[in-house]
């Protein structure tokens, strides 16, 4: 039986199951919101040298070869809409629009202040296996059926919300760009078309593939064959270049350290959005589109010792953008605490789609059209055992949070607000504090239906008398 011990931070061993993307973990605070002026302007949809990919000749400041263009005006709330999810692998939320000062993403910037933006945004876990399993399903990773190996498979019996889609006769379609996403993680299951980026290289301790490229041109593609589009459609693209080895792309070099080429990474993937986006803007069913951007989790350099991602979930590992675009909403902030766990429900209702209702998490339609006040509430993180991590869990209250290790034998309670960096733990220095937050994880672990995954006899510290 294959050992059981934590990879390596340093050198980003992947999970004992064979599937994995090489990642690690650590933490950072709550981005500001202070807002520097975007710097790209409105460009004419790409043309087909821009679809091969953008030239890389530009100096770091300079305007993109492509821009996002503003959105097609349509009345506010009128669905059904399209929806196309672009998400971004281990994208943190200290971007250019919530105060960070390297200009990096000039495009994505233009679309936040074009669109709905969540300023508290979380992902559902700490790396990307977890993160879309629940993203995915509409469940907590704890809750699904799963493999229990680091990358977990998800068996075809787990319903994921694209199948209810698809059932729905709503186009589904996919190109992803890493090997694990290739049929054995489960993530296919759903989709008419799903569709790998060619002569991806499989290595389970590191990603060497530059894949943005040829990423969007399958991307617009499979968006420019009209048979794909002709109806209502769901779309989902998830690009991998920021993960792992980060790349220091010509024209966008920053420096040597792990965050100047991780932000080089960022940019680059920002120029190849833009060509998406732009495409998306130029057809004729553009106008009826809605486009969400996110990240499946975020990204450590260096806080809480830590580096990558995965096996904790301190706020830079689990803190993301949520940009949502609908033609005819408002551009706002909205500062309520979010879960990508709402984004199943919220992307069925767009597309006027009858939610399951074993799904967690609510719309966020409603909320994002004007249509009601954001209200508070509680944001779970989950990251379940596997054969490489022990559990930890997560409950956020407003500017609070709570952090459950193992199974629950040890809290840990911070105040993100005057402690963003996660220091100062208030167990013991607010006992009333603490024992209101015991109670409200308490009621939340009462939602989330737990359930051993298949291979329970690799799983790593379970404690004595329990399955799982």
């Amino acid at each position: 039986m294959p050992t059981t011990s934590r990879p390596n931070d340093a050198l980003g061993r992947a999970a004992l199951a064979g599937v994995a993307l090489g990642l690690l973990a650590c933490s950072t605070p709550p981005a500001p919101l202070s807002v520097p002026p975007p710097t790209a302007t409105p460009a004419a949809p790409p043309s087909a040298a821009a679809v091969a990919g953008p030239t890389a000749s530009a100096s770091p400041g300079a305007p993109p070869a492509a821009s996002v263009a503003a959105p097609a005006p349509a009345p506010a709330g009128e669905g059904p809409y399209n929806v196309i999810v672009v998400s971004v692998d281990a994208m943190r939320a200290d971007m250019p629009w919530a105060g960070y000062p390297r200009d990096i993403a000039p495009n994505l910037q233009k679309l936040e202040k074009q669109s709905v933006s969540y300023t508290r945004a979380y992902s559902v876990s700490s790396y990307t296996a977890m993160s879309f399993g629940g993203f995915l399903s509409g469940r907590y990773p704890s809750e699904i059926r799963r493999s229990g190996s680091f990358f977990s498979a998800y068996p075809d019996e787990v319903v994921m919300f694209p199948e209810l889609l698809q059932a729905a006769g709503v186009h589904t379609l996919s190109a992803q760009a890493h090997f694990y996403f290739d049929q054995k993680a489960g993530f296919h299951q759903g989709f008419d078309v799903y569709r790998m980026v060619p002569g991806l290289k499989a290595d389970n301790k590191t990603d060497d593939n530059v894949t943005s490229p040829a990423h969007l041109a399958l991307a617009l593609e499979i968006l420019g064959t009209p048979a794909n589009t002709a109806g209502r459609f769901f779309a989902w693209f998830h690009f991998m270049d920021p993960h792992d080895k980060y790349v220091t792309h010509e024209g966008l070099d920053f420096g040597k350290r792990s965050r100047d080429r991780y932000d080089s990474e960022i940019a680059f993937v920002d120029r190849h959005i833009a060509e998406l986006l732009a495409f998306v803007r130029s057809q004729p069913w553009g106008e009826r589109t809605a486009v969400l951007v996110t990240a499946d989790h975020g990204e450590a350099f260096g806080e809480h010792d830590r580096h990558r991602h995965g096996f904790e979930i301190w706020e830079p590992l689990v803190r993301v953008p949520l940009i949502v675009n609908i033609p005819g909403v408002a551009p706002r902030r909205i500062d309520e605490p979010r879960s990508a766990i709402d984004l199943p429900r919220t992307i069925l209702e767009l597309l006027d789609v009858p939610s399951d209702p074993g799904f967690q998490g609510r719309s966020l339609l409603a909320e994002m059209r004007g249509d009601e006040t954001p209200q508070p509430r509680d944001v779970v993180v989950d990251l379940p055992r596997t054969t490489d991590n022990d559990r930890r869990r997560a409950l956020i209250h407003g500017r609070y949070k709570i952090v459950s290790y193992g199974s629950d034998y040890r809290y840990e309670l911070y105040d993100l607000e005057t402690d963003p960096e996660e220091r100062r733990n208030l167990v013991k220095a607010d006992k009333k504090l603490y024992e209101d937050m015991r109670r409200r994880y308490d009621a939340a672990k009462e939602t989330i239906h737990d359930i051993c995954p298949d291979r329970r006899d690799w799983l790593m510290s379970v404690p004595k008398g329990k399955d799982c």
